[in-house]
């Protein structure tokens, strides 16, 4: 996929890339798939949200990895991973973009969840927050 077309971001494809102070939880069939406080929430046009979380914080045994990729002229090539103990629901319900357009270098490293192929993915505020 090498071949695929790179566009940069800009005022008509805004992308943005930032830490999320808060805690994200991904869960499947009653088991926590991932848990970060590292996680980075990247806004892409008028799509919703996304969390990107590092590889660290995930729990990869639970993970396998498949032949499916996708390309994305913004990010580059997409990498994707079943969950095994979520079935057929959560086929290709990871991906990845092992080396991503420099518009969003600092996605490396991370993995991003379909949030209708798990259960949750539930951003829990910091207790820190608000307080004085």
């Amino acid at each position: 996929m090498s071949d695929k077309s790179i566009k940069i971001p800009g005022p008509d494809h805004p992308i943005t890339v930032e830490h999320n102070p808060c805690r994200v939880v991904v869960t499947l069939g009653g088991r926590t798939v991932a848990d970060s406080r590292d996680a980075l929430t990247l806004r892409e046009a008028s799509y919703p949200p996304v969390q990107y979380i590092p590889r660290k914080d995930v729990d990869m045994s639970l993970l396998q990895r498949t032949d499916h990729r996708t390309h994305c002229p913004y990010k580059g090539n997409a990498a994707y991973y079943s969950i095994i103990p979520g079935g057929e629901r959560a086929e290709n319900a990871v991906w990845t973009y092992e080396a991503p357009n420099a518009a969003v270098s600092n996605i490396k490293g991370h993995l991003a969840f379909y949030a209708d192929r798990v259960d949750s993915i539930e951003e829990m505020a910091s207790p820190e927050a608000g307080t004085f």
